[in-house]
């Protein structure tokens, strides 16, 4: 099969980038890191191309890429803070860093993206950062969904997503606006660099803005809550993140009432992937998948100004 003309020019591209930095010989390695409609990232040697999503707007990457540049010890710096055009997509470059291993979930480093997670909540964020994308991309994804099918389980989705405040929903902005936020944290989303074993960072400022802090732990919360985060990682993550003086739950005391609305949406935008994701490979959803439907199947019923907390 004959690869599509991004994918050959960006690989070009990060070839390019990679032998231009190298003092000596380059031992030429190079892999497609992703190919999706929303992002194609290809690696050559120690140097990382990615070509964002289509609608990608330039007044908003750029001064992300300059917040990554000036928190390296935060986040991954890019090689450039300007990103370039190829093919209409926007492209940057970036060092390589060694992701987490997914196949080894017992070494996950759910204390060192706690500790970055608040590092960066506590750094003052820049002007001109736009706000944090999480709930616009949970709200793409439901519309995604409501297009998609009229399935049972699509129901339950869009039962629980009426349930939640406009915020959430991207129907009206975020109350706080001055909190740096990442918008997307998941284990994907931290490297060590230099590879493979130097410290932590965070990578992806796709959706890096100013917003509420407690999207960046919701995730992780949504999985403990649905019962696929055990409890001890939920307790290191959260502990790590407290110790670190993170500013989007109490110190001490229960850390739902901050979180519950953050976790819920990201259950929803979960779901919603899910169901849109079997659909269209004509399948049933996986047990993982099932759980996170079931989950807003029992929120539908309990708003979270109603609820004591997430309906597990």
């Amino acid at each position: 099969m004959t690869a599509h003309p991004l994918l050959t020019e960006l690989t070009l591209r990060a070839r390019t980038e990679a032998h231009s930095r190298k003092q000596s010989t380059c031992p030429c390695g190079a892999a497609t890191l992703a190919d999706r409609p929303d992002a194609t990232v290809v690696r050559h040697a120690d140097t990382v191309a990615k070509a964002h999503a289509p609608d990608t707007a330039p007044a908003e990457l750029t001064p992300r890429l300059a917040t990554a540049a000036h928190l390296p010890g935060i986040l991954l710096p890019p090689l450039g803070r300007a990103p370039v055009d190829l093919h209409g997509r926007l492209v940057t470059f970036w060092p390589y860093g060694e992701p987490v291993d997914p196949e080894n979930p017992d070494s996950a480093p759910w204390e060192a993206a706690a500790t970055l997670l608040a590092r960066l909540h506590r750094t003052p964020a820049p002007p001109g950062l736009p706000p944090m994308r999480g709930p616009a991309k949970a709200a793409l994804a439901v519309a995604r969904l409501l297009a998609a099918t009229r399935q049972r389980s699509a129901t339950h989705v869009l039962r629980a997503w009426r349930t939640l405040p406009a915020w959430a929903r991207a129907e009206t902005p975020m109350s706080d606006t001055t909190t740096l936020c990442h918008g997307d944290l998941h284990l994907g989303q931290l490297v060590r660099h230099p590879a493979p074993d130097g410290p932590w960072h965070l990578i992806d400022v796709d959706d890096l803005g100013v917003g509420e802090p407690a999207w960046d732990l919701a995730r992780p919360a949504a999985w403990y809550a649905c019962g696929l985060l055990s409890p001890d990682d939920w307790s290191r993550f959260l502990g790590a993140y407290r110790a670190a003086g993170g500013p989007a739950v109490p110190a001490g005391g229960d850390p739902w009432p901050a979180l519950d609305v953050a976790a819920r949406a990201l259950t929803m935008q979960t779901a919603a992937r899910a169901i849109v994701k079997a659909a269209e490979a004509d399948r049933a959803l996986d047990d993982v998948e099932q759980a996170v439907v079931d989950a807003c199947d029992r929120m539908g019923s309990a708003p979270p100004q109603l609820a004591g907390g997430f309906a597990k």
